[in-house]
């Protein structure tokens, strides 16, 4: 990865800000004309948008600490802040989607009237709104490489753009009240909203806990930087290596490397993290130098 470490924080951090006002925007107008038309659906894309605001809210509080310098306590700073709160993020969409559901299945049981036109109006503004959230996201995917692997960037693009089509999915539901007097399309609609969010949630939620609980990030393949540094020429052996996630943009990398005796350690050294960046993508790597002589504790591939 660049070595600029957040290149594009201003940018991300300013997309963040109109994306959360442009998102309490849709929650008021969805809350107030959801509860006076007596649509469950507006109601609950109120609900899904408003855990939409806390996990921008989140997502820009993590990106701004992971800015920060390391202390002498924090010594990584605190990039895995952007780790915790896609996690928190993944998990709050998912009690909203409980949420949804009950309120759903209750008015399934109970139906009341709704005001088909004004819900068409009101979630029309919501595809219009999240349009542009998710477009001020979709910029940031044209330039730096790290924004592009970014899980909080990527969290909120896609939800940006799915509460576009979910809102479309509203507007159609109005329409049809509107034009049939089928009630029952609200509710239902509501459902499908939630399905919508737990499929969309589901990978963000796997993604997360792996990196959290420190599983090698997705794309990164340890067998070939294991054959890498296997085919350079002064190296005879390797083992204990370790890919990790720092952050949601920054993936770390530890080995030891077993070297001839006539090697030149700093040299070799910085190959090895030139290519780990250039090739893999790895911005923080440490490489132990060993010649052998003694065998290493942490060897066998069973032991961490």
């Amino acid at each position: 990865m660049p070595n600029s470490k957040f290149p594009s924080v201003a940018g991300t951090n300013a997309s963040f800000k109109i994306a959360i006002g442009l998102n309490v925007l849709i929650v008021l107008l969805q809350v107030i004309y959801g509860f006076l038309s007596h649509s469950v659906a507006l109601v609950a894309d109120a609900g899904h948008n408003l855990t939409d605001v806390l996990s921008l809210l989140f997502a820009l509080g993590a990106n701004v600490l992971a800015a920060r310098p390391p202390t002498k306590k924090r010594t990584y700073g605190f990039r895995r802040t952007t780790i915790l709160a896609a996690l928190l993020n993944a998990m709050i969409l998912l009690v909203a989607t409980g949420a949804i559901l009950y309120a759903a299945f209750e008015r399934l049981r109970h139906p009341g009237p709704v005001d088909g036109s004004v819900v068409a109006i009101i979630a029309g503004i919501g595809i219009i709104l999240n349009g542009i959230s998710a477009w001020l996201f979709a910029r940031g995917r044209k330039g730096a490489s790290s924004t592009m692997r970014d899980l909080n960037v990527k969290a909120a693009f896609l939800h940006m753009a799915g509460d576009a089509a979910v809102s479309a999915g509203v507007v159609i539901a109005g329409l049809i009240i509107l034009w049939t007097g089928a009630i029952w399309v609200d509710p239902l609609m509501s459902i499908v909203i939630a399905i919508v969010i737990v499929a969309g949630t589901w990978s963000l939620l796997r993604d997360s806990f792996n990196l959290a609980a420190d599983a090698v990030p997705a794309g990164i393949d340890p067998s070939a930087i294991e054959s890498y540094l296997r085919g350079i020429e002064a190296v005879t052996d390797v083992h204990d290596l370790h890919v990790w996630g720092m952050s949601t943009t920054q993936i770390a990398m530890t080995a030891h490397v077993i070297v001839r005796e006539e090697v030149a350690h700093d040299a070799l050294i910085f190959t090895i993290c030139t290519a780990m960046r250039d090739r893999f993508g790895i911005e923080h790597t440490t490489i132990q130098i060993e010649r052998g002589a003694l065998e290493c504790e942490l060897a066998p591939s069973h032991v961490v």
